[in-house]
């Protein structure tokens, strides 16, 4: 029997992380001014850390980079509307992203944060080892691909409506 090559993430696992990496954070001292989720993965858990975190200010970040499972463009991109991080006011600024696999987008993110915000640190779900970033504050860390509950694709029966 061989080992599930995927990592499955269910919505009470969300929970759970949330509630540990909000605790790390705390713990660790750092009080963010605003949270910056990288789309659309990042969303889920940026919005979930702000609550806890007890941080209303937000802003979003789009960044293409996966087209596909494994399949990635040359560099990622910042796709408008890039948001005025000086609109923000914050002095620092938790980059919220679900998975650092290449690390690539969270660096992009990261230098363009950092021209703007005196201090930016970044949070995630997943990290896997060959990553270009080590993330500030990570749940878990795995070199396999990841399955989120947000990603799974809707089946029609289960969207269209009953009656």
């Amino acid at each position: 029997m061989t080992a599930d090559p995927r990592e499955h993430m269910t919505w009470d696992d969300l929970g759970a992380a949330v509630g540990e990496l909000a605790a790390t954070i705390h713990t660790d001292g750092f009080r963010p001014d605003a949270v910056l989720a990288l789309a659309r993965g990042g969303l889920p858990l940026a919005g979930a850390l702000a609550y806890a975190l007890g941080v209303k200010n937000m802003a979003t970040l789009n960044v293409e980079f996966y087209t596909g499972v494994d399949e990635r463009l040359e560099e990622p991109l910042l796709l408008p509307p890039v948001p005025d991080l000086a609109l923000l006011r914050a002095n620092r600024l938790l980059v919220v992203d679900d998975v650092a696999d290449t690390g690539r987008t969270l660096a992009l993110a990261s230098e363009f944060c950092a021209q703007h915000v005196p201090e930016v640190r970044t949070a995630v779900l997943y990290e896997k080892p060959h990553s270009v970033v080590r993330c500030d504050y990570v749940w878990r860390r795995t070199d396999r691909w990841i399955d989120f509950p947000w990603s799974a694709p809707v089946r029609a029966s289960a969207a269209a409506p009953s009656g």
